[in-house]
């Protein structure tokens, strides 16, 4: 499911973006434009996305003609907010994989009680991160 919010965007004397979302209780930045786009639609996803888990209602949009900068140096756009690629992106469901060592080294895994699932969740992560 998709929303779409209006923001007010700032630019900072450093040079990164402000973010202010006057239809959530919430503000966000970013290092530039691109990120702060981003992370603006990722924390309004996650504020509906709990909302609609607790069973709280989603505020509707407000007119983005509506909407004023706080100053000059702001200007308002929309964010799209996707909650199908932040779920997507958060899903812990365990997926079931198949795969293949050869024989000395499972048996030298299980002599030690090594958990092959969390052993490869954290080798994964791990080469994720570099």
């Amino acid at each position: 499911m998709k929303y779409v919010y209006p923001a007010c965007f700032y630019r900072e004397e450093d040079g990164r973006y402000s973010v202010e979302m006057p239809d959530f209780p919430l503000a966000t930045f970013g290092d530039n434009l691109a990120d702060a786009m981003y992370m603006a639609a990722d924390a309004a996803a996650g504020w509906i996305f709990g909302a609609l888990r607790d069973g709280d209602p989603v505020p509707p949009p407000s007119d983005m003609g509506d909407i004023k900068p706080d100053d000059d140096t702001g200007f308002v756009s929309l964010v799209c907010v996707d909650l199908d690629a932040l779920k997507s992106n958060h899903d812990d469901t365990l997926i079931k994989k198949t795969l293949t060592i050869p024989s000395w080294l499972n048996q030298a895994a299980e002599r030690k009680s090594i958990n092959f699932s969390a052993t490869l969740k954290d080798a994964l992560l791990e080469k994720l991160a570099q």
